[in-house]
């Protein structure tokens, strides 16, 4: 078997295409395990929950930055001003200029907004940032993001921590087509089966919290979501079959009865 390709963001090279979030989780020790059993190297933190500039900070401290890229978010923010300052503190607090661009007006729904987003990655983009966006699935502004600089776009497959699946699967899929940036889907998908399906559709990754955190044993089912995306993305560069309506018989019906 071919060797397939890696992961590349923002000029960045990666095995896994899993990416882990670090809220929700019943302890530190439990988080750890959980992210070494996932495999993943991109670990995402809120910066309204930790001390960046503290390297004492008893989740940072749990992340060893030699293996995983620390991939500051904007959880929280309202508006592309208060984004962009979370971004900035991260980065005068050591973070590399890297960030996952949230901004979350409703707090009912925690749907990102489009036009505040857009405008905290232009001036996040121009400052030197490698942004990735958490959006709505739209591929309009999935474009508008992509022409402004940001290395990824993060469609949700559905409202974060509900874990309903890919509820936005076709309009994921144009995303997909149009992309030159990879297209990692972000929030809802609650089970294994829901990872391999967005890469099983040509997602380059997809980024998981709730599904692993909440579960009764989070280490096993970091373990299970990491073969599941493993298996989605070998599937998709393997060829997958076209769906069909009539039946077509793998065996000959013809020749062997005589």
């Amino acid at each position: 078997m071919k060797e397939l390709p890696l992961l590349k963001i923002g000029g960045k090279q990666f095995r896994s295409r899993l990416l882990l979030g670090t809220g929700k989780f019943s302890s530190t020790e439990v988080m750890k395990q959980a992210i070494e059993a996932s495999g993943a190297e991109i670990v995402t933190v809120a910066l309204r929950r930790v001390e960046i500039s503290n390297p004492s900070d008893h989740l940072l401290s749990a992340i060893d930055s030699k293996r995983y890229l620390l991939l500051p978010n904007t959880s929280g923010a309202r508006t592309a001003e208060e984004a962009v300052r979370l971004a900035r503190i991260a980065h005068a607090a050591g973070c590399e200029k890297w960030v996952k661009l949230e901004v979350t007006p409703d707090p009912n729904y925690l749907l990102p907004d489009p036009i505040e987003t857009l405008k905290a990655a232009e001036i996040l983009v121009k400052e030197g940032f490698n942004v990735l966006p958490y959006i709505n699935a739209d591929p309009v502004l999935a474009k508008r993001l992509e022409d402004v600089g940001t290395v990824t776009v993060m469609p949700l497959g559905a409202p974060i921590g509900t874990n309903r699946g890919l509820k936005t699967k076709e309009l994921i899929q144009i995303i997909i087509q149009q992309a030159k940036v990879p297209v990692i889907v972000d929030a809802g998908l609650g089970a294994p089966s829901h990872a391999a399906e967005a890469m099983e559709i040509g997602a380059d990754a997809v980024l998981i919290n709730t599904a692993i955190a909440i579960a009764k044993d989070p280490v096993a089912m970091a373990a299970a979501f990491k073969l599941s995306v493993d298996a989605g993305f070998l599937a998709y560069h393997s060829g997958m079959g076209k769906l069909g309506w009539r039946a077509d018989a793998s065996s000959p019906l013809t020749g062997f009865l005589r």
